[in-house]
């Protein structure tokens, strides 16, 4: 009994080993099956993100879970690794530890400068690079501004300045020194400047001055804004003729009242650019519907004058029109000018055909390039003649004005306002002509102000009234603006260029000693300059190759250092001009002749080219900078043979 009852409990403590010994296998089992997946799911993970070139990456694995530490360069890269990692791995089992870079400390600062100016002072805000940049700034900021009080706001990074900076803040410096009110903001690639000045001639030439100071390569952005002018009268007047269509005279209050102008004068047949002045005193806030209307009208008939002058509208045509048409659109305009403008409209009578004393009247005033004025034609009396005379004096200056006047005392109605209107327009011009006659006033010349065509329609206006029959035909010339044609680095070269085709500059032979005629072309040179004011330049000497290099060298230096010396007695301002003399080594001719040698010895004048870091020129352009050559001759008279240079 008690043996089966221990080989009873021998059998069963043998099955619970055998259990036993069968669970602990499938235990081992398992875990050597949960540490093949870890391995494979890190080795894998990993080898895909490092064949992606996310070598940043790490990749842990724990049981089922992979876990990613790292710092990514961006978001981007961020989810990138994870959607790699997902491709081989559940994504609910990656465990996503990784950090992201600050993109602010990766990227490069952006350097900002913005000036702020007042009657109360100057603001400086912005972020500038660190070193002696910041102290610099506020210092000529002082400066410029005569010690007025500087809000110093700046922040600095320690990090170079980006290529173009220094000379964007040079120029937004300058700007700063001529506008009193005003917002600039600067970085390396852009400035722009908003402000206000006193006047319209102020405003262009400002605009001028600046457009022309701005380094090449840099963006400038110019917003400067004058008081609106006070128009009186409110003029507009716009002519359809064989000339075109066109607009004598344009003013609007308000933007957008100008587009709709404009966009009118358009569908009514003008063309190219037109301007219309943006200004004060206008008769009516329905000024530019009525205006739409009158050049509707004018469209719409094909030839003639539409004139406003306040709430006064004149629309005069020629007789071709035809007399339906113009009644049509003469009532069509009447009815639909809003209130408080008034019409006249006239079809003008075909031309005298048989000439009378009355029909060949006329009065010519004349003013040449030069200033003169003749007077010629008739007046009604002594006194209108003296009257004339005096207002001519007193525009043009006494000793211009010459006179071949003739007494009339049957000229038409209202010829001396006639008259004297049109002296007073010929005075706005550089030169031209005003015509008189019985039927009509003419206006023709050129000018160096862009307003002048505005001002003699307003003038004439004013002067004669709207319903007067008057021709305009004056032209805007460039070359006549003081403000459009200040002295820039190029105009002066082009100048001394002139000087130097008609002159050279001469000297003995083997001397460097400016004298006779030289002196006179270094006199006309130094006018130029002293109008350009300071200007980097190269005065270069050279020579041909007869005698020794190392003196010819030695004798272009001394010539070019006399030129330079020849300039600053002339009070030049030479600081910022060099004296360079090359001897034989840059030849422009042939020196085997007598000519090329001849050629070879000379003086050249260049514009410097600018610090690289504001140098945006090619070869090509820097080389058209190039003044002029100033030929240094050297004349021997005597028979026997001496080398010259």
């Amino acid at each position: 009994m008690a043996q089966a009852s221990q080989f009873r409990m021998g059998r069963a403590a043998a099955a619970l080993g055998a259990f036993a010994v069968a669970g602990l296998l499938a235990l081992g089992s398992a875990v050597w099956a949960v540490g093949a997946i870890e391995a494979s799911a890190q080795r894998g993970v990993a080898d895909r993100l490092a064949a992606a070139g996310y070598d940043w990456a790490e990749v842990s694995a724990d049981g089922l879970t992979v876990t990613l530490t790292g710092m990514a360069g961006s978001e981007a890269e961020r989810f990138r690794a994870l959607s790699l990692a997902a491709e081989l791995v559940d994504s609910a089992r990656v465990i996503d530890a990784m950090e992201v870079a600050d993109p602010d400390a990766l990227a490069p600062p952006r350097f900002s400068l913005e000036i702020l100016r007042n009657d109360d002072g100057v603001s400086l805000i912005g972020l500038v690079p660190a070193g002696p940049g910041r102290g610099d700034i506020r210092t000529r900021v002082h400066d410029l501004t005569a010690g007025t009080p500087v809000a110093d706001m700046l922040e600095v990074a320690d990090h170079p300045a980006p290529p173009g900076w220094a000379a964007a803040v040079a120029f937004g410096l300058d700007a700063l020194a001529v506008l009193d009110r005003s917002k600039i903001s600067i970085d390396a690639e852009r400035v722009a400047v908003t402000a206000i000045t006193d006047s319209r001639d102020a405003q262009r030439r400002l605009q001028a001055q600046l457009a022309r100071a701005a380094p090449e390569g840099l963006r400038v952005a110019l917003d400067i804004s004058a008081p609106r002018p006070v128009i009186a009268p409110f003029t507009l007047r716009f002519v359809i003729d064989a000339r075109g269509a066109r607009f004598d005279s344009c003013a609007a209050d308000t933007e957008a009242a100008r587009s709709r102008i404009l966009a009118a004068g358009v569908a009514a047949g003008a063309s190219g650019q037109i301007g219309c002045t943006l200004g004060l005193g206008v008769p009516s806030p329905d000024w530019a519907e009525a205006v739409e209307a009158g050049l509707a009208a004018l469209g719409a008939l094909g030839a003639g004058t539409l004139t406003f002058s306040d709430a006064d509208v004149a629309l005069n045509v020629p007789y071709t029109v035809e007399e339906e048409a113009f009644d049509a659109a003469s009532a069509r305009l009447e009815n639909a000018l809003p209130e408080v403008f008034s019409l006249t409209a006239r079809r003008l009578p075909p031309p005298v055909e048989e000439e009378t004393e009355t029909a060949a009247a006329s009065f010519a005033a004349t003013l040449s390039e030069d200033g003169a004025v003749l007077l010629r034609g008739r007046v009604s009396d002594a006194q209108m003649r003296g009257a004339v005379q005096g207002l001519a004096r007193a525009r043009f200056g006494s000793g211009a004005v010459q006179t071949a006047l003739r007494v009339d005392e049957e000229l038409p109605d209202g010829w001396p306002r006639r008259v004297m209107a049109g002296l007073e327009a010929l005075a706005g011009l550089h030169y031209g002509r005003v015509e008189v006659l019985p039927d009509r006033l003419a206006v023709s010349g050129r000018t160096g102000d862009a307003e002048a065509p505005d001002a003699v329609a307003r003038l004439l206006a004013d002067k004669l009234g709207t319903g007067e029959v008057f021709d305009i035909a004056i032209r805007y010339d460039e070359t006549l603006d003081p403000v459009a044609m200040a002295p820039t680095p190029e105009r002066c070269a082009a100048s001394v260029k002139a000087i130097l085709a008609e002159r050279k500059i001469t000297f003995q032979p083997g001397a460097a000693r400016i004298q006779g005629p030289a002196a006179e072309t270094l006199d006309e040179i130094a006018a130029v300059l002293h109008e350009c004011g300071a200007l980097p330049l190269e005065i270069a000497g050279h020579t041909d190759s007869q005698g020794r290099a190392e003196m010819n060298l030695a004798l272009s230096q001394r010539r070019a250092e006399a030129v330079l010396d020849g300039l600053a007695q002339r009070r030049v301002l030479v600081g910022d001009i060099t004296a360079v003399g090359y001897g034989q080594t840059r030849p422009i001719a042939d020196n085997a002749t007598a000519a090329g040698r001849e050629a070879n010895r000379r003086i050249e004048i260049t514009l410097r080219t600018p610090p690289p870091e504001s140098r945006t020129r090619d070869p090509e352009a820097e080389a058209a900078l190039e003044i002029s050559a100033v030929e240094a001759t050297d004349t021997d008279p005597r028979p026997a043979p001496r080398p010259s240079r």
